[in-house]
């Protein structure tokens, strides 16, 4: 029986099912919105959810608990600093999956996962400063 065992597997082994959701909270929570499998999807809401909620809670001990589950500390000063004060009155119910149809080469279900009032510019921000930054330190080397 199995009794006590939720969750999928997502034919992973624990230690890359851990890494991989930690990699994805600290994307949704830089992004505010990503795409994957609905599986997936289905499975990162509650993690994410339970870190926006401590988010909310705003103590040390409750930042200390979200950078050990997700280790990004710019995603965690992102969650505390805006996502939590902007889901201050909300009871949960922070994040929406809405099915995105298939993927091309294995025909597997996509899912869009975004938090419900997301800041739309966020999507790509940090990759753009990123690609600029870089673009200086070249600029500056030659």
């Amino acid at each position: 029986m199995r009794h006590q065992k939720a969750g999928r597997k997502l034919n992973r082994t624990a230690s890359h099912r851990k890494a991989m959701f930690a990699n994805m909270a600290a994307s949704l929570i830089t992004h505010e919105q990503i795409v994957t499998t609905v599986p997936k999807a289905k499975e990162i809401r509650p993690i994410v959810e339970k870190l926006v909620t401590l988010g909310k809670r705003g103590d040390l001990h409750a930042r200390r608990q979200a950078l050990s589950q997700i280790q990004d500390q710019d995603a965690v000063k992102k969650l505390f600093d805006a996502i939590a004060t902007r889901y201050a009155t909300r009871n949960g119910g922070y994040l929406r999956i809405m099915k995105a149809g298939y993927r091309q080469g294995d025909n597997a279900p996509l899912a869009v996962i975004e938090f419900v009032e997301r800041d739309v510019d966020a999507k790509g921000k940090a990759d753009k400063a990123r690609v600029a930054a870089e673009a200086d330190a070249e600029a500056e080397a030659a």
